[in-house]
């Protein structure tokens, strides 16, 4: 089977088309013919090398989202062939990442597509999505408290502010210009110009600082001051925080979701009611993996670019 990933770490440049051999479902298995994955930040980690590969022989395949169609399924897996179905892959794990023709995973790492949602736009919601139902879990806040969100206009802090309404809370959250209309539609209750004094535009809405923060744009210590003293925070990608005002830092870690079908199944009854929106900034096919991560670094692609197999 085709795998699109890389040897030796490094840029764009470096993702390459492989030949493999083909993996099957085994009990309580289900493999898929992979149609989309998603292209995420966390995928410039696998490429470069920030992740530890943990003894994994190369190619290395990024990807942690896929849709497709389910043609293998092992006992005790409830989903049947010719089924379409997102999943969560896990990059340099047993499975290895999405970024392949045929993924195999537990039957609970996937969930049948939205109706009403083809397979390139299903693919960019398991990982964003589990990551964001995640977030809002591990602060758990009362109906009525006041969420900051980084990174609203990005399809991480979207899944956010709209979880959050949905829960309940007020939402802070910070956009460009050009996307505030975007940010406003998805709930949020005040929209603050995005940049390095964010934390003093939130301060000034709430002087005495906001219950929590969902940090998806990864600014850390810049946005720390405005959250409330003994307030809570979230950091997506590892960053444990400087202990400071009784502040209770959490970090996201979207790996423990693998198995979290009862959620996919949240995440997928929300898209068919239009609370959660799946958005596609591109399609291209998998040989133009470079072109996509180029364009992914550059930054300011809103929605999620998706490679076809």
């Amino acid at each position: 089977m085709r795998l699109v990933g890389v040897e030796e770490f490094g840029g764009p440049e470096r993702l390459q088309v492989f030949e493999v051999p083909e993996p099957h479902a085994e009990d309580g298995e289900v493999r898929i013919r992979v149609h989309a994955v998603a292209v995420n930040p966390t995928d410039v980690g696998v490429r470069t090398g920030m992740r530890d590969p943990q003894g994994a022989p190369p190619p290395y395949a990024p990807g942690m989202d896929a849709a497709g169609v389910v043609d293998e399924v092992g006992e005790g897996s409830p989903w049947r062939v010719g089924q379409q179905v997102m999943a969560m892959a896990l990059p340099l794990s047993e499975h290895g990442g999405a970024y392949v023709e045929h993924l195999v995973g537990p039957w609970e790492s996937m969930a049948p597509i939205p109706e009403g949602s083809d397979l390139e736009h299903a693919a960019t919601l398991p990982m964003n999505g589990l990551t964001a139902v995640q977030c809002l879990e591990l602060l758990h806040l009362a109906p009525g408290s006041t969420l900051a969100v980084t990174g609203a206009a990005g399809t991480l802090g979207d899944y956010v502010v709209r979880l959050a309404k949905h829960a309940g809370l007020r939402v802070i959250a910070d956009a460009a210009e050009k996307d505030r209309a975007q940010v406003a539609a998805a709930g949020a209750d005040e929209v603050v110009e995005r940049g390095d004094d964010v934390a003093e535009r939130i301060r000034a809405l709430v002087p005495e600082g906001v219950d929590a923060l969902v940090d998806a744009a990864v600014q850390r210590e810049q946005v720390v001051p405005a959250v409330r003293d003994g307030g809570g925070f979230v950091d997506v990608r590892g960053w444990a925080g400087e202990p400071q005002r009784d502040i209770v830092f959490h970090r996201a870690m979207v790996g423990r979701e693998y198995r979290s079908q009862a959620k996919l199944e949240t995440l997928r009854r929300f898209t068919e009611d239009g609370l959660l929106v799946l958005r596609v900034a591109d399609v291209l096919p998998v040989a133009q993996a470079p072109e996509a991560h180029r364009r992914l670094e550059a930054g300011g692609v809103r929605g999620r670019i998706v490679l076809t197999f």
